[in-house]
Parts: structure tokens; sequence; C-alpha cells
């Protein structure tokens, strides 16, 4: 028999039991109240946000490079703070203005030879870049060009070059500047920038994007606002980026989860001081901005003679903050993804891929955001059960607040048995009804253990899904249950061990957000 008739089925009004069983008490009471609401007007941001960029492109000679940072058309970490904000939000904005736009897509010469790897896509800097001229292309946005920065003769550069000119794909070259970014008399010169290849665009708006940082978009702008003023051209140079929100609080959730996600490169948010100074005005920026601007100021000043911006805030576009129509229902959001991130960090420090300092800074945007992790209402119930039962256990919350529970039996792990168990639930399935029976499963686990060499017999959530397409075919109750898979997007996970990659992978898939304990567990190797 499968882990069903193990059901933990916890309702909303056992949740407090389970609370008041650990150490600290969940300040969510109200989140089922929330859970529905939306915090973010994105109609509104598409229609302003355009029209601030429109606006900016105005205050120059008709032709503005702008700096993209972040994701563009796959935002989740927007999605997930600002409820409401839909994923592709920044992409459908610049669809907006794709008569008047072209993108220059910027790789680091040094990232192709080393093959570094999107960490979130598995893919290298390269295929990214494939893969993105794809996507805008077929999104109906015109890629015009790629430019390989700090080339130095890579021979894997210009193995990459001859390809992307294959698809039809202009390719430029920008070099390494002795002194950059400080020797600004030698930087805005026919022997710094002047070197580079001058990019050729034919459209007002020139939106430069990445792959990721480091990649040399900031760079490739002012290069060529200073071949444009060469030409007679004063163009014009903006940044976009989402986070940290500049006219919301320093320490506001939301921009402490920005702090959160980006707790690897140890870069915090500021005051910008520059601001401050020439408006009297607090706004909130990156300190990696604020550290460049007095750079950037002088290379405005070399470029044009001054600097058309008083401040790094000055220089960003960004409108998200304007379009916040319920705080309390953005705040709660970010405060789940805070501890969300602070999970990602201690288990990346389990599987040596973090340092000890990144997740003592996730333990002090905790504190700052006065939470911890039994704030996230699935938390305590995972946690509580494992210890009563002895082995991993789960517990996934519903759409309307309902907890519901798996654990680890010899058929199935927790993750694929709260699955289970919460379909059932969302189909209105007895909770007795065995959607998948033992005589499908364990001639899998004998493929598993007998053929293909695994030592754990228990079924993988992808596992499980498949056998339930298999008996769906025959069983109106499994076909019931398959049809509830979308229903679980949105939904909030924990584990109480270390998740599988097959099944962190799954749960991505149906949208789930999920969080694990950093701990590895025998009877958890699900």
């Amino acid at each position: 028999m499968d882990e069903e008739l193990k059901d933990y089925y916890v309702p909303q009004i056992f949740r407090k039991v389970f609370c008041e069983h650990s150490k600290e008490q969940p300040r969510e009471r109200g989140r089922k109240d929330r859970m529905k609401k939306i915090g973010f007007d994105n109609d509104k941001y598409l229609k302003m946000q355009s029209e601030h960029i429109r606006d900016r492109i105005n205050q120059f000679d008709n032709k503005l490079y702008l700096e993209f940072g972040g994701k563009l058309f796959d935002d989740f970490h927007a999605s997930r703070v600002l409820p409401g904000f839909a994923p592709d939000s920044k992409l459908q904005m610049l669809l907006q203005l794709a008569d008047q736009a072209e993108m220059i897509i910027s790789i680091n010469a040094a990232d192709i030879e080393r093959n570094k790897i999107r960490h979130d896509l598995g893919i290298t800097y390269d295929e990214d870049v494939l893969r993105l001229i794809d996507i805008y292309k077929k999104k109906g946005l015109y890629v015009s060009s790629v430019v390989i920065t700090r080339y130095a003769g890579q021979p894997s550069a210009d193995l990459f070059r001859k390809k992307l000119e294959a698809i039809g794909i202009h390719v430029y070259h920008h070099y390494s500047i002795e002194g950059y970014p400080n020797n600004i008399d030698l930087i805005v010169s026919d022997e710094g920038y002047g070197k580079n290849d001058y990019i050729k665009t034919t459209r007002p708006l020139v939106i430069v994007t990445a792959p990721g940082p480091g990649s040399g978009k900031m760079a490739t702008c002012l290069s060529q606002l200073y071949h444009e003023n060469k030409n007679g051209i004063k163009a014009g140079y903006a940044k976009f980026e989402t986070f940290p929100i500049w006219n919301i609080p320093l320490k506001h959730p939301v921009n402490l989860a920005y702090e959160a996600a980006t707790a690897d490169l140890n870069d915090v948010n500021m005051i910008d001081p520059f601001h401050l100074e020439a408006y009297n005005e607090t706004t909130v920026n990156y300190n990696r901005d604020i550290e460049i601007y007095p750079v950037l100021a002088a290379m405005f000043e070399g470029i044009y003679g001054h600097c058309p911006y008083k401040s790094p805030t000055d220089m960003g576009v960004n409108m998200a903050g304007n379009c916040i129509i319920d705080d309390e229902v953005c705040k709660a959001a970010s405060r789940q993804e805070i501890i969300r991130r602070y999970y990602q960090s201690l288990n990346r420090f389990v599987k040596d891929e973090a340092t000890k300092e990144e997740v003592y800074k996730q333990e002090l945007i905790m504190k700052q955001a006065k939470i911890t992790v039994n704030d996230r209402a699935v938390v305590p119930v995972a946690n509580d059960l494992a210890r009563e039962n002895g082995s991993a256990a789960a517990a996934l919350e519903l759409p309307d607040g309902t907890i519901i529970t798996g654990s680890t039996s010899d058929l199935l792990g927790p993750a694929s048995a709260v699955l289970l168990n919460a379909i059932k639930v969302l189909g209105n399935i007895d909770k007795k009804v065995h959607l998948i029976s033992r005589t499908f499963i364990e001639p899998i686990q004998q493929l598993k253990t007998g053929y293909l060499g695994s030592r754990n017999p228990r079924l993988h959530t992808d596992e499980v899904l498949i056998a339930l397409s298999m008996c769906a075919v025959s069983d109106p109750n499994a076909k019931l249950a398959l049809e509830q898979l979308p229903k679980l997007s949105g939904c909030q996970l924990h584990v109480s061990a270390i998740l599988s990659a097959v099944d962190m992978n799954t749960f991505k898939k149906l949208g789930i957000e999920f969080t694990n304990e950093a701990v590895y567990e025998g009877a958890a190797n699900n």
C-alpha cells in the first residue's frame, strides 16, 4: 500500500496546535485571508514604466542606452515579493516599445573561456546568449548584435563569434582598459573606449542586457556614449533594475528580500548619499552603484563636459514602487521570500556551495525583518511531524490555508507522499482510495534497484506522477487527481530533510514554492 493510507490531513483549525509545540509562534496568523490578495498593480506598472522610458529617451538626442539588469521574462523573485507582478512584466513592457527598441547582449570573453554556468538554468553563459536571442526574436524583439567584452583573442570567444555570425548576428569586440574604472583620462580617450568596436544601432532605445553579472553591460553603454558623442549624437544612459526599490524604506521587507536574494554577492542596500545631498530626499540604492557613481560622473564629464545625473538614483528608471497597491500584502510575501532564501543558503552551505558569511548575513536579514523560520506555517508542521515519527516528513499549504502532510514509507518518501495526499484533497477523493496500487509501484522499485543500480527503492515525485498518469487511463480517481496538479502552483511546501534534485525540479515545474531543512536523513532520501 502507498503512503496515502498514512494520510496526515491537517485542517486550518489544527495549525495552532502544531505551532504551539514549536519554540516560536508564527506571526502570519492572517495568512489565509491574504493568500489570494494582490499587492501590485501590474497593468499600472506596464503603462507607467513604458511612459517613463519614453520620457527618458526624449531627454537626450532621441537615443538612450538602457542597462537592463535582472531577469527580463522570468522574474519569479519579483512575482513572489510583489504579488500581482507577472514574471514576464518587464518583457511585456518592452514589447510596448518594440518598434523603438533594439537589443544588444553583452558577454565577457573570460566567461566564455571558462564555461561559466548560470546555476539557475544549469547552462553556460554562451549557451544562454543563444537561448536569449531565440526567445527575444520569438517574442518580437529585435536583437541587433552581441558584444564580446574584455576580448583578448580567446579561442573559445572566436568560435562563439563564428557560431553567432552563422545565424546572422552581428558580433563586436570590446577590450580591457588598464586601470579600469579609475583611470578616467585613459578610459575616456581614443586609447580607451575609442579602441572598442563601435556598435552600429538604428533605433532610439538600445537595451543592453546579459546572461549574468560581470558581463560588461555598463561599460558597453558608456563606450557607446563615447562613440556616439564623437559622431555628434548626445546619447543618454539609464539603468533599469527592479530592486532595490528606490522609493520605499531601506529596511522594507521587499528591499530586505532583495538583499537575501543576493547574499552570496555580499552586497547591501544603502541610502543614496548623493541623492540626499542634492535633493534632501532619502532614497535607496545598491552599494555597488553608489560606489561607482563618482567614477561614472567623471566619465560623463569626460564625454560631455558635464554629468546629467546628480545621483545614482537619478540614473534609474524603475517605477515599481509606484505600483504597490497593498503594502501589507507585499510585506507578508517578502517575509516568506526571506525565509526561503535563508533555507537556500543553509542548503548551499551544507553542499559546500556557500560560505558561513552568507549564512550569517541571511540570519541578520531575518532579524532585521523580525521573523523566524516558524513564520513560515509549513515549517513547524513538517518538523514536528518528523520528530513525532522519527523519519522525514513534509507539509504543504493549499490555497485555502489547509495544511497537508506526508511521511516516509517503504514505498514513498515525504515529497511524493505529500504530493499525492494534496491532490487527493483537492479532488475531494476519499483518503482511503489508492491512487496508485502497490502492484504498480513495486515493478518500478524493482527496475530502480535491480537494473538501474539505485540503492533507494522509494519513488521520486516524477516517477509517482508517471505512475499516476498510467493509472489515469483506466481509473477515474487517478484521472481526477491528475487534473488537480495546476492548483498546486503557488502553494507552500516544507520538507524536514534535504530534497533530491529530481524532486526539487518537479516542484519547480509545478510552481510549488518549497523549502527544506539542511540535513541529510537516510529515511528522507526519496
